[in-house]
Formats: C-alpha cells, structure tokens, sequence
C-alpha cells in the first residue's frame, strides 16, 4: 500500500483559536508516527465577492432559508497561509489543492464543513473521510438536513476531543455508535509556570462578552481595591501562559464547546476557574480548583468570585497540587500521541478493508 496522505481541511484562521492549534498540534504528531504517514493542513478562505456577500447579509440581518452552510464553490486554498508564530510557531505541511486520489487520501473535515462531504463529492468519488467535531453545538452549520445527515452517516468514523462529546454524538447518530471515538489533545505543560500569584482576574472577552460586560460592571464597587481584571485578548503563547502563572483567578464565559481548553490552562497555571462549564466542561469540572457558575447568573457569578477572594490564602496552590495532577495527566502528550496511533490504524483499516471488498467484487 501506498503511503496514506491524512488531509485537515481549515478555514484561514489569523487570530488564535484552540481548535485550530489542536488540528495544527495533530497534524504534526502524525507525521512523526509512521513513514507510511503524511499529514498536511489545506486552509481554505472565501473569494473577495463571498466576503462582500456574507459581509452584507449580516449587515442587514439577511436570511437566507436555502442557506446550506459555507459554500465551497466560492472558496478558494489558500496556499501560502500560515498561523502568527506568537501563538504557534511549530512547522506544517501545507496542501495545495482540493484534488483528492481515492487510494491514498484521508480526509478530515471539522464539523462546520461537514458538508463538503457532499460538496466536494468525497461520497461520489469514494474517498475515505471522517468529520472531527470538536465543537459539537456548532454542527448545525447549515439548514440542508439531507446533506448534513447523509455526510455524518457515510463517514469512516465521527472523530471528537471529549467523552461528553462521544455520549451526545452516539444519540445523534445511533448506526454510527461504534464508529466514534475520542482523539485526546495536550496542553503544553512545558510552558506552563507558576509563579508569585498577584492580586490578578483574568478571563477571554472573545465569548459572552455581554456576560463579561455585565459582570465587571456588576463587580465595579465590590472588588477590593488591590485587585484587578486583566482581559487576555490577542496574546502570544508566552504572554498568555506568563500572565496566567501570575493570576489567583481565572473566569470561564465557555459557551456551547465540547472541551474549552483555556480553563484548564488556567487551572494548570494555578488559578481558581469560577464560572460556565460551556458543556463539555463538565467532565473536569471539580472542586476545590474549578466553581460552576449556571449560565447567565451574573449575580451568583460575582458573588463566588468575592467569596474566593475573601478565602484566598497563600497556602492554596500547594493544597490543590494533586487535584491539578488528574487534569496534568489527562491532558498529556503521551495520552495524545496514543489516541493519534489509535486514529491512525483505524485509518489504515479503511484503507484496507476498501481494498479487499474490491478484490472480492472483481473476483
């Protein structure tokens, strides 16, 4: 057999996102495996007019009621794109066009171009695909059910990053329960320092920030005056993991994620994490280091933190050293690289197992 080509398809991503710099971190483990492996990332962007056109039907609050998700045919590759090095600055292989050989390519689409299963005529053209959903609530990317059912169903298998993830899919998608199964990602704990805690709250505006808004407004003559709110917006890898090593607090607006990654750094890092679980949270969310906050109870939301401020005590990092190490473990490279081997020769079964039905139908 011919070295297997594993194919991530991604949107253009400039600013820093953890599903993309999971597919990123995947990709490169996966050529390092087997030399009967190749991994490479082709990232798509839209077409200047597609840009005008989406960019218009938000403007004026368009819908569209045939709207069947992002349109490929008004995509293009973008070639020569790559991440900014200030949030990831390890290599990638980098495909250049969207002409797939049925013999030896793998393709992985995310969940929001679940579709182009059916767009890009993988199905027709009987090539080998598997749809990565790390975001389970945003699988609904386009209203077209037929499309959306049919590429779930003919996939190889349904790849996602979380048991809670696995659980809802399998609800989903009940012929394909035995054919989805969780890929684990790591936290880089090599980078991940604690250091003297300041009187310092952090969080992510990029999400809720409604919630964000009103909180900090709600905690405006509540917070003690020798502490502060920093917001992490746009930071470097170094700079997110040196600001979080020095904060005692850390506020999660996680919203509908199968596992949102920055809370965990953040607890890795020696924060106390208060707030949303985003769902798929929920397998790691723990006392005494993590505090759930029910979506959208702003008022129990301050209340905790002031709470955690008040009982906050120096001694507090050295207490919760071994409730830090399960989510340490969980979230290893090791455990990473083992559910990539697993990935791995469940696609080198497809590859087979195509391969002997053929012999069998030609004989």
């Amino acid at each position: 057999m011919s070295k297997i080509n594993i194919i991530y398809l991604l949107p253009e991503i400039k600013n820093p996102t953890g599903g993309a710099k999971v597919i990123y971190n995947h990709s490169i483990i996966l050529n390092k495996l087997d030399k009967k492996i190749s991994s490479k990332i082709i990232h798509l962007k839209k077409k200047l007019s597609y840009k005008f056109e989406t960019s218009l039907s938000k403007r004026i609050n368009f819908l569209n009621k045939d709207f069947s998700g992002w349109d490929v045919k008004k995509m293009k590759v973008s070639k020569k794109f790559l991440p900014d090095k200030n949030w990831h600055n390890k290599k990638i292989s980098l495909g250049e066009n969207l002409n797939f050989n049925k013999d030896n390519d793998f393709i992985i689409l995310p969940e929001i171009w679940s579709h182009f299963a059916v767009d890009l005529g993988l199905i027709k053209k009987n090539i080998n695909y598997s749809i990565f959903v790390q975001g389970f609530y945003h699988m609904n990317s386009t209203n077209n059910f037929s499309k959306f059912k049919s590429a779930y169903e003919n996939a190889k298998f349904i790849i996602t990053v979380s048991d809670y993830s696995v659980g809802y899919l399998k609800k989903m998608f009940p012929k394909m329960k035995n054919k989805i199964f969780k890929i684990n990602f790591s936290i880089n704990k090599d980078k991940i320092k604690i250091k003297k805690k300041l009187n310092l709250i952090t969080f992510m505006p990029r999400k809720l920030q409604d919630h964000s808004n009103l909180l900090i407004f709600y905690l405006k003559d509540m917070l003690p005056p020798n502490w502060k709110i920093v917001p992490l917006i746009n930071l470097s890898e170094h700079k997110l993991f040196e600001t979080l090593s020095k904060s005692k607090i850390f506020l999660s607006f996680s919203h509908l994620e199968g596992t949102g990654i920055p809370p965990i750094e953040a607890a890795l890092s020696g924060n106390k994490i208060i707030g949303y679980t985003g769902g798929g949270g929920s397998t790691y969310w723990k006392k005494p280091i993590f505090t759930k906050i029910e979506n959208g109870e702003i008022k129990d939301y301050g209340q905790k933190i002031i709470q955690n401020i008040k009982k906050y005590n120096l001694n507090w990092i050295k207490d919760t050293k071994k409730q830090r190490k399960k989510p340490s473990l969980l979230y290893s490279k090791d455990v990473e690289k083992k559910s990539l081997i697993n990935l791995s020769n469940e696609i080198f079964v497809s590859f087979i197992s195509a391969t002997i039905m053929l012999l069998l139908v030609k004989y």
